[in-house]
């Protein structure tokens, strides 16, 4: 065998080994970090928590009557979150709700929410809204 040959034997044996290698998976944190952080900044800006809230608004509302009622919103929000006491949570009112969670999860106000602020107990409550 040529020396060339030998090379391209090494080769793909090193590329078969790296094949097999197992990847870790990735946490959980930064698969939801990932998701909801499309400019890939590492944090979630306003912009990206609505945006990604608006979707989770219409997954929730199969019945696309621009309102969530209690079951719809079922481990999201409680009573307590209808500011108008109709029962239903409009689109207005869910992204006042997650206005609020956001800034709440925001402690050091300085506009976006890193994976540390996402890990707190308020980041936890912003992320049932938009995760």
């Amino acid at each position: 065998m040529t020396s060339r040959t030998l090379a391209h034997i090494g080769a793909l044996v090193a590329l078969a080994f790296l094949v097999a290698m197992p990847v870790a998976p990735a946490s959980a944190a930064s698969s939801t970090m990932d998701a909801l952080d499309p400019d890939r900044d590492g944090t979630i800006d306003m912009a990206e928590a609505l945006s990604a809230a608006g979707r989770v608004f219409q997954r929730l509302n199969p019945d696309n009557d621009g309102t969530l009622d209690s079951r719809e919103a079922a481990g999201r929000l409680n009573a307590t979150a209808d500011p108008d006491g109709d029962k239903t949570i409009d689109a207005n009112e869910y992204m006042a709700i997650v206005i609020a969670r956001f800034k709440r999860a925001n402690p050091d106000n300085d506009g976006t929410i890193d994976d540390r602020e996402l890990h707190s107990a308020a980041g936890q409550a912003l992320l049932r809204l938009i995760k």
